[in-house]
């Protein structure tokens, strides 16, 4: 259906107001139709294929779209929101170690008679040796009569085992850092002349090598009291076959991964204080928890056997709750349970307690922390997708989308300079801009959308460090699912504590400028030339104002 021929109609042409509206209500009716249109459309396709393949046949194949024509799949904001800035191609010599110096000479029965010699022309090549370093250790062997007992001499640190501190370094870094997959691993390995095996590549990848599991608990630690807010980020992810998900928590400094069964508010909780099990506190937070759910008072009457005051563990909060089942329905169980929980997490002080997450306007983010921070290009993509048909609305489309971003980058500039006047400005140029009602009905059902996070998307105005979007978590997230495509999945919730260990130091080793390979070959060596990531973390830090509206005066 040729929608163009609408462009023609000119309501405000139109002299009776009663035609008009009838007329603006048609068109609005045109658009509904033509989405529900289209989503019928994709169903039943979707349903065409699902019997196809009970039948043993194939369905529809899908290809992704190569261009504008083949429909719109890309739904980022970035031309819209960002400004080109200039960029010039720096030096990098500087930034390269020379290894060896190897001065190359004129063939003399080239040279002319009146050649004279001029000196030296630098050019500098960089190179890769990939190959093997296999040592035969021969340890002296000592035996004491009198003791009975043999005395062998020690093997370098690093080299207990089959291999020493440089595969296992290298191995971890292509798994982690670079996502190559157990298989190719293998295949490069064996290349460079290596004896591997399966089993012990895969032991290497699933285990806790060099204790770095406790490196990677002190650098979330560390990253939690550098500052009051968080970013965070939840992607789809699978153990042993199974649903689990990928838990995402950083900042500037540092990135943590955690993989729980679920996604709930209950395992958001679970993120924040560092995988360990949840504690459960019945006070006044768990109470206005509960009138926040609305979780009504027959209930708590109910449950008034949960002792007040005390920090309970999960076998004695279920105890307790397990006799109620027949009068306290599931729903309101994990109310309670949730108010609970993110009672004790905010009266505990054995962990860094976050203050505010910033994250996508998810529900299992809702509650947890005393403040929540929503991201502006998320909600950007709201209208992004929005898709207008008739040629009226897309002219609003484009015309609201070019004020939001409009809107965004004034929120950037109030970032760099926070004034109160700006920020009241800003507050009432946020009420002016989303409460306008448009002749488009699905443009104006989204801004209503928008107007009712005011309190989210406008967190910055209190705390200007704030970052308007959530894309380091987003990217992350994207992280482990490249990691999860390449080598499907952690096979044991062992492997998964590996893939969370080690994609942690991966991610913070680059966001505090360490070579990944170059600090695992430190910590299997035990050489100490790389400090702790904890304490390079704090001395960062230390230089930075994460957290600066949230100190007191």
């Amino acid at each position: 259906m040729d929608l163009r021929a609408a462009a023609a109609i000119d309501l405000e042409a139109m002299p009776d107001a009663g035609a008009r509206a009838a007329m603006r209500a048609l068109l609005n009716l045109v658009e509904q139709l033509v989405a529900e249109n289209r989503a019928l459309r994709e169903e039943v396709q979707r349903l065409r294929d699902e019997i196809a393949r009970l039948k043993g046949e194939h369905g529809q194949p899908t290809f992704r779209p190569t261009g504008s024509s083949a429909g719109r799949t890309d739904y980022s904001s970035e031309p819209e929101r960002r400004q080109p800035k200039g960029w010039q191609k720096g030096s990098k010599l500087d930034r390269i170690s020379i290894d060896r110096t190897e001065r190359l000479t004129v063939d003399p029965a080239t040279l002319p008679s009146d050649a004279e010699f001029k000196g030296y022309e630098a050019v500098v090549v960089q190179d890769l040796v990939l190959r093997t370093d296999t040592v035969r250790f021969d340890k002296e062997v000592w035996y004491s009569p009198s003791r009975q007992r043999s005395y062998r001499a020690a093997l370098p640190v690093g080299y207990e085992g089959e291999f020493g501190p440089g595969v296992k370094a290298l191995a971890l870094a292509l798994a982690y850092g670079a996502n190559v997959s157990q298989g190719k691993l293998l295949e490069v390995f064996r290349q460079a002349g290596l004896v591997v095996s399966s089993g012990w590549l895969a032991a290497l990848l699933s285990g806790d090598p060099g204790g770095l599991e406790a490196e990677a608990r002190a650098v979330e630690q560390a990253g939690l009291a550098s500052s009051p807010w968080q970013h965070s980020d939840t992607t789809a992810t699978t153990v042993d076959d199974a649903a689990w998900h990928c838990h995402v928590l950083g900042n500037p400094l540092f990135t943590a991964y955690h993989t729980l069964p679920k996604k709930d508010r209950l395992a958001v909780l679970a993120m924040l204080r560092g995988g360990e099990p949840l504690r459960y506190r019945w006070d006044a937070t768990a109470d206005a928890y509960l009138d926040g759910v609305g979780l009504s008072v027959t209930a708590r009457r109910r449950l008034s056997v949960v002792p007040r005051d005390q920090e309970l563990d999960e076998a004695t909060l279920t105890g307790l709750l397990e006799p109620l089942r027949p009068w306290v329905g599931p729903q309101q169980r994990t109310w309670f349970r949730e108010g609970l929980a993110v009672a004790a997490y905010r009266a505990q002080g054995a962990w860094p307690i976050v203050q505010a997450l910033l994250c996508d306007d998810a529900a299992q983010y809702r509650l947890v922390t005393r403040e929540l921070g929503l991201c502006w290009v998320h909600e950007g993509r709201h209208f992004t997708k929005l898709v207008a048909h008739l040629p009226q609305h897309q002219q609003l489309l484009a015309a609201f989308k070019t004020d939001f971003w409009a809107y965004y980058r004034e929120l950037l500039a109030y970032r760099e300079r926070p004034t109160p006047a700006e920020a009241v400005r800003l507050d009432q140029r946020f009420d002016a801009l989303f409460s306008r009602t448009t002749e488009f009905t699905l443009l104006d059902q989204r801004i209503a959308l928008t107007r009712a996070k005011k309190a989210g998307l406008l967190l910055v105005l209190r705390h200007p460090e704030l970052p308007l979007h959530n894309n380091p978590a987003e990217l992350a997230a994207r992280r482990r699912v490249r990691k999860r495509v390449v080598s499907f999945g952690p096979r044991s919730p062992t492997g998964a504590a590996a893939w969370d260990t080690l994609m942690t130091l991966a991610a913070t080793t680059q966001q505090l400028g360490v070579s990944f390979i170059a600090y695992l070959h430190d910590r299997f060596r035990q050489a100490g030339q790389i400090p702790p990531l904890a304490d390079l973390l704090r001395a960062r830090a230390a230089t930075l104002t994460l957290g600066a509206s949230w100190t007191p005066a």
